[in-house]
Protein backbone atom coordinates (compact mmCIF):
# COMPACT_ATOMS: atom_id res chain seq x y z
CA UNK A 1 0.00 0.00 0.00
CA UNK A 2 1.50 3.37 -0.95
CA UNK A 3 2.23 5.95 1.71
CA UNK A 4 0.14 9.06 1.06
CA UNK A 5 3.05 11.14 2.36
CA UNK A 6 5.32 9.85 -0.40
CA UNK A 7 6.02 12.16 -3.35
CA UNK A 8 5.53 9.18 -5.66
CA UNK A 9 1.87 8.74 -4.65
CA UNK A 10 -0.51 9.24 -7.60
CA UNK A 11 -2.40 12.58 -7.64
CA UNK A 12 -5.82 12.37 -5.99
CA UNK A 13 -8.45 14.45 -7.81
CA UNK A 14 -10.51 14.66 -4.61
CA UNK A 15 -7.80 16.72 -2.90
CA UNK A 16 -8.24 19.96 -4.86
CA UNK A 17 -11.08 21.44 -2.73
CA UNK A 18 -9.04 20.94 0.44
CA UNK A 19 -5.81 22.25 -1.03
CA UNK A 20 -7.68 25.41 -2.04
CA UNK A 21 -8.41 25.91 1.67
CA UNK A 22 -4.83 25.21 2.72
CA UNK A 23 -5.65 21.69 3.92
CA UNK A 24 -4.23 18.32 2.94
CA UNK A 25 -7.56 16.46 2.73
CA UNK A 26 -10.37 14.96 4.81
CA UNK A 27 -9.86 12.36 7.54
CA UNK A 28 -12.30 9.89 9.07
CA UNK A 29 -11.21 7.83 12.03
CA UNK A 30 -13.05 6.01 14.78
CA UNK A 31 -12.67 4.22 18.10
CA UNK A 32 -14.91 1.48 19.51
CA UNK A 33 -16.73 2.27 22.77
CA UNK A 34 -15.77 -0.84 24.66
CA UNK A 35 -14.51 0.82 27.84
CA UNK A 36 -11.19 1.10 29.70
CA UNK A 37 -9.21 3.24 27.27
CA UNK A 38 -5.53 2.71 27.94
CA UNK A 39 -2.10 4.00 26.99
CA UNK A 40 -2.03 1.89 23.83
CA UNK A 41 -5.25 3.49 22.57
CA UNK A 42 -3.83 6.93 23.30
CA UNK A 43 -0.43 6.48 21.65
CA UNK A 44 -1.79 4.43 18.76
CA UNK A 45 -4.68 6.69 17.78
CA UNK A 46 -6.18 9.34 20.04
CA UNK A 47 -3.20 11.65 20.47
CA UNK A 48 -2.81 11.80 16.69
CA UNK A 49 -6.39 13.04 16.33
CA UNK A 50 -5.48 16.39 17.88
CA UNK A 51 -2.28 16.62 15.85
CA UNK A 52 -4.10 16.16 12.55
CA UNK A 53 -6.78 18.79 13.02
CA UNK A 54 -4.72 21.74 11.84
CA UNK A 55 -3.85 20.11 8.50
CA UNK A 56 -7.02 18.17 7.65
CA UNK A 57 -10.78 18.45 7.81
CA UNK A 58 -11.45 15.84 10.50
CA UNK A 59 -14.40 13.65 11.42
CA UNK A 60 -13.94 11.52 14.53
CA UNK A 61 -16.46 8.80 15.15
CA UNK A 62 -17.34 6.64 18.16
CA UNK A 63 -18.14 3.43 16.30
CA UNK A 64 -20.94 2.04 18.45
CA UNK A 65 -22.40 0.07 15.52
CA UNK A 66 -19.12 -1.82 15.18
CA UNK A 67 -19.10 -2.44 18.93
CA UNK A 68 -22.34 -4.47 18.84
CA UNK A 69 -20.91 -7.01 16.37
CA UNK A 70 -20.21 -8.75 19.68
CA UNK A 71 -22.78 -8.39 22.46
CA UNK A 72 -22.56 -5.21 24.57
CA UNK A 73 -24.44 -4.45 27.75
CA UNK A 74 -26.95 -1.75 26.71
CA UNK A 75 -26.66 -0.14 30.14
CA UNK A 76 -22.93 0.38 29.60
CA UNK A 77 -22.73 1.19 25.89
CA UNK A 78 -23.97 4.78 26.23
CA UNK A 79 -21.57 5.57 29.06
CA UNK A 80 -18.69 4.03 27.13
CA UNK A 81 -19.59 6.10 24.08
CA UNK A 82 -19.39 9.25 26.19
CA UNK A 83 -16.06 8.08 27.60
CA UNK A 84 -14.55 7.88 24.10
CA UNK A 85 -15.89 11.32 23.21
CA UNK A 86 -14.47 12.65 26.49
CA UNK A 87 -11.10 11.15 25.61
CA UNK A 88 -11.11 12.89 22.23
CA UNK A 89 -11.85 16.21 23.89
CA UNK A 90 -9.36 15.68 26.73
CA UNK A 91 -6.61 14.83 24.25
CA UNK A 92 -7.10 18.19 22.56
CA UNK A 93 -9.56 17.58 19.74
CA UNK A 94 -11.59 20.75 19.14
CA UNK A 95 -15.24 19.72 19.15
CA UNK A 96 -16.29 23.04 17.59
CA UNK A 97 -13.87 22.73 14.68
CA UNK A 98 -14.21 18.99 14.04
CA UNK A 99 -17.14 16.60 14.00
CA UNK A 100 -17.14 14.29 17.03
CA UNK A 101 -20.14 11.98 16.86
CA UNK A 102 -21.45 8.48 17.39
CA UNK A 103 -21.73 6.29 14.30
CA UNK A 104 -25.35 5.29 15.01
CA UNK A 105 -26.43 8.95 14.99
CA UNK A 106 -25.59 9.21 11.29
CA UNK A 107 -27.83 6.62 9.55
CA UNK A 108 -26.08 7.21 6.22
CA UNK A 109 -23.30 4.90 7.46
CA UNK A 110 -25.63 1.91 7.58
CA UNK A 111 -27.42 2.88 4.36
CA UNK A 112 -24.19 2.98 2.38
CA UNK A 113 -22.97 -0.20 4.09
CA UNK A 114 -25.86 -2.16 2.56
CA UNK A 115 -24.88 -1.01 -0.92
CA UNK A 116 -21.29 -2.00 -0.18
CA UNK A 117 -22.51 -5.41 0.99
CA UNK A 118 -23.75 -5.80 -2.56
CA UNK A 119 -20.49 -4.52 -4.09
CA UNK A 120 -18.00 -6.46 -1.95
CA UNK A 121 -17.34 -10.10 -2.78
CA UNK A 122 -17.60 -13.01 -0.34
CA UNK A 123 -14.05 -14.01 -1.22
CA UNK A 124 -12.82 -10.60 -0.06
CA UNK A 125 -14.57 -11.03 3.28
CA UNK A 126 -13.19 -14.53 3.71
CA UNK A 127 -9.67 -13.10 3.61
CA UNK A 128 -10.26 -10.71 6.52
CA UNK A 129 -7.96 -11.95 9.28
CA UNK A 130 -9.64 -10.01 12.10
CA UNK A 131 -12.86 -11.97 11.64
CA UNK A 132 -10.93 -15.21 11.94
CA UNK A 133 -9.21 -13.96 15.10
CA UNK A 134 -12.34 -12.60 16.77
CA UNK A 135 -14.65 -15.45 15.81
CA UNK A 136 -12.11 -18.08 16.83
CA UNK A 137 -12.91 -21.74 16.25
CA UNK A 138 -16.66 -21.34 16.69
CA UNK A 139 -17.26 -19.28 13.55
CA UNK A 140 -20.75 -20.68 13.02
CA UNK A 141 -21.89 -18.85 16.16
CA UNK A 142 -20.31 -15.51 15.20
CA UNK A 143 -22.72 -12.75 14.21
CA UNK A 144 -23.31 -11.85 10.59
CA UNK A 145 -22.35 -8.31 11.60
CA UNK A 146 -18.91 -9.46 12.72
CA UNK A 147 -18.40 -11.12 9.34
CA UNK A 148 -19.66 -8.18 7.28
CA UNK A 149 -18.38 -5.27 9.37
CA UNK A 150 -15.46 -4.48 7.01
CA UNK A 151 -18.11 -3.29 4.51
CA UNK A 152 -19.50 -0.99 7.22
CA UNK A 153 -15.97 0.24 7.90
CA UNK A 154 -15.63 1.06 4.20
CA UNK A 155 -18.95 2.92 4.40
CA UNK A 156 -17.72 4.86 7.45
CA UNK A 157 -14.86 6.18 5.34
CA UNK A 158 -16.50 6.65 1.97
CA UNK A 159 -19.80 8.19 3.11
CA UNK A 160 -17.60 11.28 3.66
CA UNK A 161 -15.35 10.61 0.65
CA UNK A 162 -12.46 10.73 3.11
CA UNK A 163 -9.16 11.17 1.30
CA UNK A 164 -7.02 9.82 4.13
CA UNK A 165 -7.35 7.42 7.05
CA UNK A 166 -4.78 7.00 9.85
CA UNK A 167 -3.89 3.31 9.95
CA UNK A 168 -2.03 0.95 12.22
CA UNK A 169 -0.83 -2.53 11.38
CA UNK A 170 -4.18 -4.11 12.31
CA UNK A 171 -6.18 -1.83 10.00
CA UNK A 172 -4.18 -1.98 6.78
CA UNK A 173 -6.17 -4.93 5.44
CA UNK A 174 -9.47 -3.13 6.03
CA UNK A 175 -8.25 -0.04 4.20
CA UNK A 176 -7.21 -2.24 1.29
CA UNK A 177 -10.77 -3.58 1.21
CA UNK A 178 -12.15 -0.02 1.30
CA UNK A 179 -10.01 0.85 -1.68
CA UNK A 180 -11.15 -2.30 -3.53
CA UNK A 181 -14.82 -1.47 -2.86
CA UNK A 182 -14.35 2.12 -4.05
CA UNK A 183 -12.69 0.99 -7.28
CA UNK A 184 -15.32 -1.69 -7.95
CA UNK A 185 -18.21 0.70 -7.29
CA UNK A 186 -16.68 3.29 -9.62
CA UNK A 187 -16.19 0.65 -12.32
CA UNK A 188 -19.55 -1.13 -11.87
CA UNK A 189 -21.50 2.11 -12.20
CA UNK A 190 -19.29 3.74 -14.81
CA UNK A 191 -18.59 6.58 -12.41
CA UNK A 192 -14.85 7.27 -12.58
CA UNK A 193 -13.51 8.92 -9.44
CA UNK A 194 -16.94 8.92 -7.75
CA UNK A 195 -15.34 7.57 -4.59
CA UNK A 196 -11.73 8.43 -3.78
CA UNK A 197 -9.23 5.62 -3.45
CA UNK A 198 -8.53 6.55 0.16
CA UNK A 199 -4.87 6.80 1.12
CA UNK A 200 -3.31 5.57 4.36
CA UNK A 201 -1.83 8.11 6.71
CA UNK A 202 1.23 6.55 8.26
CA UNK A 203 3.06 8.05 11.22
CA UNK A 204 6.50 6.54 10.79
CA UNK A 205 7.44 3.71 13.14
CA UNK A 206 4.32 2.36 14.82
CA UNK A 207 4.04 2.58 18.59
CA UNK A 208 3.05 -0.92 19.64
CA UNK A 209 2.39 -0.80 23.37
CA UNK A 210 2.70 -4.11 25.17
CA UNK A 211 1.47 -5.32 28.54
CA UNK A 212 3.29 -4.02 31.62
CA UNK A 213 3.15 -7.57 33.00
CA UNK A 214 4.32 -9.37 29.84
CA UNK A 215 6.29 -7.57 27.14
CA UNK A 216 5.37 -10.21 24.56
CA UNK A 217 1.62 -9.51 24.73
CA UNK A 218 -0.23 -6.43 23.47
CA UNK A 219 -1.63 -4.08 26.12
CA UNK A 220 -5.33 -4.91 26.33
CA UNK A 221 -8.40 -3.79 28.24
CA UNK A 222 -9.47 -7.44 28.43
CA UNK A 223 -6.42 -8.49 30.46
CA UNK A 224 -7.70 -9.52 33.93
CA UNK A 225 -4.85 -7.66 35.64
CA UNK A 226 -5.32 -3.91 35.85
CA UNK A 227 -1.57 -3.70 36.42
CA UNK A 228 -1.01 -4.82 32.82
CA UNK A 229 -2.07 -1.41 31.47
CA UNK A 230 -2.17 2.29 32.22
CA UNK A 231 -5.76 3.47 31.86
CA UNK A 232 -6.31 7.00 30.59
CA UNK A 233 -8.39 7.72 33.69
CA UNK A 234 -5.65 6.58 36.12
CA UNK A 235 -4.47 9.24 38.54
CA UNK A 236 -0.81 10.02 39.27
CA UNK A 237 -0.58 7.50 42.13
CA UNK A 238 -2.00 4.68 40.01
CA UNK A 239 0.34 5.47 37.11
CA UNK A 240 3.35 5.50 39.45
CA UNK A 241 2.36 2.23 41.12
CA UNK A 242 1.84 0.45 37.80
CA UNK A 243 5.19 1.57 36.40
CA UNK A 244 6.96 0.55 39.62
CA UNK A 245 5.40 -2.91 39.36
CA UNK A 246 5.98 -3.26 35.61
CA UNK A 247 7.87 -6.45 34.79
CA UNK A 248 11.59 -6.10 34.16
CA UNK A 249 14.60 -8.42 34.11
CA UNK A 250 17.61 -8.59 36.46
CA UNK A 251 20.03 -6.79 34.12
CA UNK A 252 20.81 -3.08 33.79
CA UNK A 253 19.12 -1.09 31.04
CA UNK A 254 20.00 -2.22 27.48
CA UNK A 255 22.91 -0.45 25.83
CA UNK A 256 21.91 -1.00 22.20
CA UNK A 257 18.72 -1.43 20.18
CA UNK A 258 19.78 -4.98 19.36
CA UNK A 259 20.11 -5.75 23.07
CA UNK A 260 16.72 -4.18 23.78
CA UNK A 261 15.01 -6.31 21.12
CA UNK A 262 16.12 -9.44 22.97
CA UNK A 263 14.52 -8.17 26.20
CA UNK A 264 10.81 -7.54 25.48
CA UNK A 265 9.90 -6.07 28.87
CA UNK A 266 12.71 -3.52 28.77
CA UNK A 267 12.06 -2.82 25.09
CA UNK A 268 8.39 -2.10 25.80
CA UNK A 269 9.13 0.41 28.56
CA UNK A 270 11.75 2.13 26.39
CA UNK A 271 9.22 2.36 23.57
CA UNK A 272 6.62 3.88 25.89
CA UNK A 273 9.12 6.47 27.12
CA UNK A 274 10.17 7.36 23.58
CA UNK A 275 6.57 7.72 22.41
CA UNK A 276 5.52 9.89 25.37
CA UNK A 277 8.62 12.06 24.97
CA UNK A 278 8.32 12.24 21.15
CA UNK A 279 11.89 11.04 20.84
CA UNK A 280 13.59 8.30 18.86
CA UNK A 281 13.90 5.07 20.84
CA UNK A 282 17.60 4.80 19.97
CA UNK A 283 18.14 8.18 21.61
CA UNK A 284 16.36 7.03 24.78
CA UNK A 285 18.38 3.81 24.83
CA UNK A 286 21.62 5.82 24.71
CA UNK A 287 20.46 8.09 27.55
CA UNK A 288 19.68 5.24 29.92
CA UNK A 289 22.23 2.67 28.73
CA UNK A 290 23.64 0.63 31.61
CA UNK A 291 21.60 2.41 34.28
CA UNK A 292 19.46 0.61 36.83
CA UNK A 293 15.81 -0.02 36.09
CA UNK A 294 14.84 1.88 39.23
CA UNK A 295 16.37 5.08 37.83
CA UNK A 296 14.71 4.58 34.46
CA UNK A 297 11.31 3.81 36.01
CA UNK A 298 11.49 6.99 38.09
CA UNK A 299 12.08 9.01 34.92
CA UNK A 300 9.30 7.16 33.07
CA UNK A 301 6.88 7.74 35.95
CA UNK A 302 7.59 11.47 35.99
CA UNK A 303 7.09 11.68 32.21
CA UNK A 304 3.91 9.57 32.16
CA UNK A 305 2.29 11.53 34.98
CA UNK A 306 3.15 14.83 33.27
CA UNK A 307 1.73 13.70 29.92
CA UNK A 308 -1.23 11.57 30.97
CA UNK A 309 -2.28 13.13 34.27
CA UNK A 310 -3.97 16.22 32.75
CA UNK A 311 -5.76 14.06 30.15
CA UNK A 312 -7.09 11.71 32.80
CA UNK A 313 -8.22 14.60 34.99
CA UNK A 314 -10.02 16.28 32.10
CA UNK A 315 -11.67 13.00 31.11
CA UNK A 316 -12.94 12.54 34.65
CA UNK A 317 -14.31 16.10 34.66
CA UNK A 318 -16.07 15.63 31.32
CA UNK A 319 -17.55 12.28 32.30
CA UNK A 320 -19.21 14.01 35.28
CA UNK A 321 -20.91 16.36 32.80
CA UNK A 322 -22.70 13.98 30.39
CA UNK A 323 -24.98 16.76 29.18
CA UNK A 324 -22.02 18.65 27.74
CA UNK A 325 -20.56 15.54 26.10
CA UNK A 326 -23.95 14.70 24.60
CA UNK A 327 -24.23 18.22 23.18
CA UNK A 328 -20.85 17.81 21.49
CA UNK A 329 -21.97 14.48 20.02
CA UNK A 330 -25.26 15.95 18.77
CA UNK A 331 -23.54 18.91 17.13
CA UNK A 332 -20.97 16.58 15.59
CA UNK A 333 -23.66 14.30 14.18
CA UNK A 334 -25.45 17.26 12.60
CA UNK A 335 -22.19 18.40 11.04
CA UNK A 336 -21.44 14.89 9.80
CA UNK A 337 -24.89 14.48 8.26
CA UNK A 338 -24.50 17.70 6.26
CA UNK A 339 -21.55 15.99 4.56
CA UNK A 340 -22.93 12.44 4.38
CA UNK A 341 -26.47 13.26 3.21
CA UNK A 342 -25.63 14.74 -0.22
CA UNK A 343 -23.06 12.00 -0.88
CA UNK A 344 -25.62 9.28 -0.11
CA UNK A 345 -28.15 11.02 -2.38
CA UNK A 346 -25.59 10.93 -5.19
CA UNK A 347 -24.91 7.24 -4.49
CA UNK A 348 -28.61 6.42 -4.66
CA UNK A 349 -28.94 8.29 -7.96
CA UNK A 350 -25.88 6.49 -9.34
CA UNK A 351 -27.22 3.08 -8.29
CA UNK A 352 -30.63 3.84 -9.78
CA UNK A 353 -32.80 4.20 -6.69
CA UNK A 354 -35.82 6.43 -7.18
CA UNK A 355 -35.77 9.68 -5.25
CA UNK A 356 -38.29 9.46 -2.39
Amino acid sequence: MPDANSPSAAPNPHLAPYQARGLKGRILSGVQPTGNLHLGNYLGAIRNFARLQSDYECLYCVVDMHAITVWQDPKELGAQTREIAAAFLAAGVDGAKNAIFSQSAVPEHAQLAWIFNCVARVGWMNRMTQFKEKAGKDRENASLGLYAYPALMAADILIYKATHVPVGEDQKQHLELTRDIAIKFNNDYNAPDFFPVTEPLIFGAATRVMSLRDGTKKMSKSDPSDYSRINLTDDADAIAQKIRRAKTDPHPMPETAADAEKRPDADNLLGIYAALADRAKDEVIREFAGKQFSEFKAALTELAVAKLGPIGAEMQRLMKDPGHVDSVLRAGAEKARTVAGPILADVYKTVGFLKP
